[in-house]
């Protein structure tokens, strides 16, 4: 199982500290949340921010636009250092274009899925991507609680992966503890990201490596 502290969550007083913090960690990536303000109701950081992290993060950087028309900053959030990038399925009107310049300037596509949008409508582009983002909190703000229909959309994208011979993981975002850990990995989730429940632990780095030993 892949894990992706969010880096929302962190102290931004001390991001210094907290990206090298999960450099040392078991972490496997850094998942980072790019939010306009439009496209959901919070703004949280921008390019500048995403640099100062990226000089810093020897891992994966996992960077997730919550943003109206992400085709104007593909090339950009490369640029910045981006291994995946994820676009949201509700944000793009010519998906298929955005995955391709996404994966034109070497990067792996993702897709994210709002709680109320059907896995259905990938199942055109399932084979194009290599991510599948399943938001198990509606988009905008961290600390939410975890939404039950998740586990049955990670299994209904996990068949759609299998019947369509798609090499895409499945990720889940949104309220992730050592509770729902277990039955999220049963159901099919590759990668987990942990914001609030990594940062806010009186111990972040040994709340990762716990988090990495479920099975």
């Amino acid at each position: 199982m892949i894990l992706a502290p969010s880096i929302l969550a962190a102290d931004f007083g001390n991001l210094q500290r907290d990206v090298e913090m999960v450099n040392e960690s078991q972490a496997d990536w850094f998942h980072i949340d790019i939010m306009d303000g439009v496209f959901v109701p919070n703004i949280s950081y921008g390019m500048p921010v995403l640099d100062a992290i990226s000089k810093h993060a020897k891992k994966t950087l996992d960077v997730h636009l919550m943003i109206i028309d992400p085709d104007r900053y593909i090339s950009t959030f490369k640029k910045l250092g981006s291994d995946i990038l994820t676009v949201h399925y509700e944000a793009c009107t010519h998906l298929h274009r955005t995955i391709q310049a996404i994966k034109n300037e070497g990067m792996k596509a993702g897709v994210a899925l709002n709680p109320h949008t059907p896995v259905s409508v990938l199942e055109d582009i399932i084979q194009d991507i290599d991510l599948v983002l399943i938001m198990s909190v509606n988009p905008g703000f961290g600390g939410q609680s975890f939404i039950e229909n998740t586990y049955k959309k990670i299994r209904q994208t996990k068949e759609l992966i299998l019947k369509a011979k798609s090499n895409a993981l499945i990720e889940v975002d949104g309220g992730v503890s050592d509770k729902n850990a277990p039955k999220l990995i049963e159901s099919g989730a590759d990668a987990l990201v942990a914001g609030s429940f990594v940062f806010n632990s009186d111990n972040p780095k040994k709340t990762i490596e716990n988090l990495k030993n479920i099975r």
